[in-house]
């Protein structure tokens, strides 16, 4: 045999090798060939082909393997099994920077899944081979690091903390300051991921100096890009005053508050959600973004959004409401009760619908005029609603019971309150009634309007125990009244004429 033919056998060879890769990875890319793929063991197949003398086989061969472990975690924990990730991360180190893109892609693909999976990426000694490749000179090596180890970090606080002790931080920073878009996306999003776990984790990334990075950022044309720093920012925020105060300091207002309006959805949430997790703190921090202009633009985007999207903003009112009585007047007066009246009737699912249940109590809580803003529009009754269905979770039912008690302890507001005593169980009732009792022996024209509008007739026909509250409140309503009226409008009192005009014997009769 020449050596011409000789050579043309080991061209097959290679040929052959580079096919199969390029097809498993190309097939590996549509859901439909998973399973298929995997009865196939092909798992096996491509891990020698991962130390294949040729370059091009070894980084389709680790595009394949991430592509299968991205589908589903039992293929990921087939590449754990096989032993695939020393190779991997060994090989990191000596290769080029097509290999370590595919390579980290695999270690992310893995690693997204669970905390157990990422845990087992961090024990085979990913964490500081990912950290080296962000020093890498390529965007594309140090984006696919960065990705990775986002993944890992996002898991839970143990794992963010291996992710700060391998140094990844600085590194990450200074990836944010890259040109790259793509590459500033992903270093954000790491930051939000390591931020999100704990005060300490937070104050770490603070301490090098994220925030002044991340907040100019704000301004950003790019609509990924902001999604992931308000996201950053609002992860830092939440966890502290003295955090959340570092955040304002950076002058992410009133930016924050026009990209309320922004035309993508994710941006609106997320910065929603950062002025949410900075009011919640203080009194004063609330005051500040109400100076804003906050609580206003907060009540026309929930005017503007629907779902998920506009629950911070809903928290947010909820959040500032509680503060004070001062504060609870700002959401009223910008329409806030409207709004979220409005998002009780129109939202499906029950958490909004908590939260919303909740943001009125709190408005409502604090004095009779704040009770009457709340009342005035007709939301006891739906609140009522939530409270009394067997369809609403028992987390809407307990929020709603909690803001109807909220409102009604303050509510004099009688016109508000009388549908309620038709409708409203004991419990209810009790705090309903009460009130009347309190109005009523002080107020001669809530008096003739409560006989005029039915209540008093209501109130005779609630079913009581003696000597319950309930019964000493309507003893309370019935000593306003003569009780000739108190007895026109009892039960029976109309079979009881009756039988008077029965026993009666007219005058005439008589002299007969």
């Amino acid at each position: 045999m020449t050596a011409r033919q000789i050579t043309q056998v080991f061209d097959q060879y290679q040929k052959a090798r580079t096919q199969f890769v390029q097809t498993i990875a190309e097939l590996a890319s549509r859901p439909q060939n998973i399973e298929l793929l995997q009865d196939a063991d092909v798992m096996s197949l491509l891990r020698p082909l991962l130390l294949d003398v040729v370059p091009n086989v070894q980084q389709t061969a680790a595009v394949a393997l991430g592509r299968l472990a991205n589908h589903n975690d039992d293929l990921a924990e087939a590449v754990v099994k096989g032993d695939i990730l020393p190779q991997l991360v060994h090989s990191l180190a000596n290769q080029n920077k097509f290999y370590k893109k595919a390579a980290t892609f695999v270690l992310r693909a893995v690693a997204r899944h669970s905390p157990l999976l990422a845990q087992k990426v961090v024990d085979c000694g990913a964490l500081d081979a990912l950290v080296a490749c962000l020093e890498e000179f390529d965007p594309g090596v140090k984006e696919a690091a960065a990705w990775a180890l986002g993944y890992i970090a996002r898991h839970n606080e143990e794992l963010s903390q291996a992710v700060v002790d391998a140094g990844a931080i600085p590194l990450v920073l200074l990836c944010l300051q890259e040109p790259e878009l793509s590459l500033k996306r992903i270093a954000a999003s790491v930051l939000s991921d390591i931020s999100k776990h704990s005060p300490d984790l937070a104050q770490t990334v603070v301490d090098v100096g994220a925030i002044g990075h991340l907040a100019p950022l704000v301004l950003s044309p790019d609509t990924k890009l902001k999604r992931q720093v308000f996201s950053a920012l609002s992860q830092i925020s939440k966890h502290s005053v003295d955090l959340a105060e570092r955040v304002v300091e950076a002058e992410v207002f009133p930016a924050a508050l026009t990209s309320l309006k922004d035309t993508d959805e994710y941006v609106q949430k997320n910065a929603a959600t950062l002025v949410r997790e900075i009011v919640k703190h203080t009194p004063e921090l609330a005051q500040l973004i109400v100076n804003a202009g906050g609580v206003a633009a907060i009540v026309d985007f929930i005017g503007e959004t629907k779902g998920n999207v506009r629950l911070p903003g809903i928290m947010m009112l909820g959040y500032v409401a509680a503060h004070s009585e001062v504060l609870a007047m700002a959401t009223i007066v910008s329409k806030g009760v409207l709004q979220l009246a409005e998002a009780l009737v129109d939202e499906q699912e029950d958490h909004i619908k908590a939260a919303t249940a909740w943001a009125l109590g709190q408005m409502g809580r604090h004095s009779p005029e704040h009770a009457k803003a709340v009342a005035e529009i007709n939301v006891l009754p739906k609140l009522l609603l939530c409270y009394l269905s067997t369809d609403s979770s028992e987390d809407l039912q307990l929020k709603s019971k909690k803001a109807l008690k909220n409102v009604l302890q303050k509510c004099v507001y009688l016109p508000a309150l009388e549908p309620l005593l038709k409708d409203a169980p004991p419990n209810i009732l009790k705090h309903v009634v009460a009130q009347f009792s309190k109005v009523l022996p002080h107020d001669a024209k809530a008096r003739r309007l409560f006989v005029s509008s039915g209540g008093l007739k209501k109130v005779q026909e609630i079913k009581t125990e003696p000597g319950t509250a309930l019964q000493e409140f309507i003893n309370t309503i019935n000593n306003c009244f003569p009780p000739e009226i108190v007895s026109y409008y009892s039960p029976g009192y109309s079979d009881a004429l009756l039988e008077r005009i029965e026993q009666y014997t007219p005058p005439a009769a008589t002299a007969q």
